[in-house]
């Protein structure tokens, strides 16, 4: 990782960069003032990255109102665009919902977040709001208990040391010797199951998305409200279909790493 003193670091570049995350579900308009104290930024300077961002159409302005506009997905939807995952996962995806009749998403990790790339959501009212670019902590989901079982314990370490940037406080924060234990557990089972963890009403149970390598790149969920789907229910009804939906997963990003990639010099 590139820091602040080393020559290739470009310390404009990480400022607007820094602009954009500002914003948050919470935070979704934003004076300059307001932008500066967030960022740690001058307000002068905070001022002339936002005009430069809103010069190239990733915010807008309103009497001194800053928001982001829809062309800051670009950025997050080339990323999944490059991986393939959303054009993979999606029938895969599609078709668990309708057999559960749930919510299902998939997700990676970032820091200590889990950031949304695929969903496919069902018309129910839950606490928090969800879509593609989502993040909340990992330590609170189910997902992300799948993904953070597949770490070393340095790893983890290094991970829980880093802030999350959700915004989102959850409703259970486990110590560190209870949250081993839940991965230890994850890690026997082979999926995770969060409830109400994260939020009063929300349940979910996830398994994990593997590469070619068995490396876990992503999970997946179903996610129930807890006043209508039992644990039980959740584990007896819905646990073998998203394994089977994750198995099939894992087995087509295998075989499209396995694809040999033509080279781009040797086309006519």
């Amino acid at each position: 990782m590139l820091r602040r003193s080393s020559t290739d670091f470009v310390e404009a570049l990480a400022r607007g960069l820094s602009i954009i995350t500002a914003f948050s579900p919470t935070a979704t308009a934003l004076t300059a003032s307001d932008v500066a104290a967030r960022t740690s930024l001058p307000r002068p300077t905070a001022r002339r990255l936002l005009m430069t961002l809103e010069h190239l159409g990733y915010v807008r302005s309103s009497e001194g109102v800053y928001t982001l506009t829809t062309k800051v997905l670009e950025l997050g939807t080339t990323y999944i665009a490059t991986l393939g995952i959303w054009e993979l996962a999606r029938p895969h995806l599609e078709a668990l919902v309708a057999e559960t009749g749930e919510s299902s998403s998939m997700s990676q990790l970032d820091g200590s977040d889990i950031v949304y790339v695929a969903r496919v959501p069902v018309p129910k009212i839950i606490a928090l709001s969800v879509h593609i670019g989502t993040r909340f902590p990992a330590v609170a989901t189910s997902m992300g208990h799948v993904m953070l079982a597949d770490l070393t314990a340095d790893e983890l370490t290094e991970l829980l040391d880093t802030p999350s940037r959700s915004g989102i406080i959850p409703r259970v924060a486990p110590s560190r010797d209870e949250l081993d234990a839940d991965l230890a557990v994850a890690r026997e089972r082979g999926w995770a199951l969060s409830d109400e963890r994260l939020s009063l009403g929300i349940r979910s149970i996830a398994a994990p998305v593997r590469d070619a390598s068995g490396a876990i790149v992503a999970a997946m969920n179903v996610t129930v409200h807890a006043a209508e789907t039992s644990v039980d229910e959740l584990q007896r009804r819905h646990l073998p279909l998203l394994l089977e939906t994750a198995a099939k997963i894992t087995e087509e990003w295998t075989n499209l790493a396995r694809l040999p990639v033509p080279d781009p010099l040797t086309r006519a």
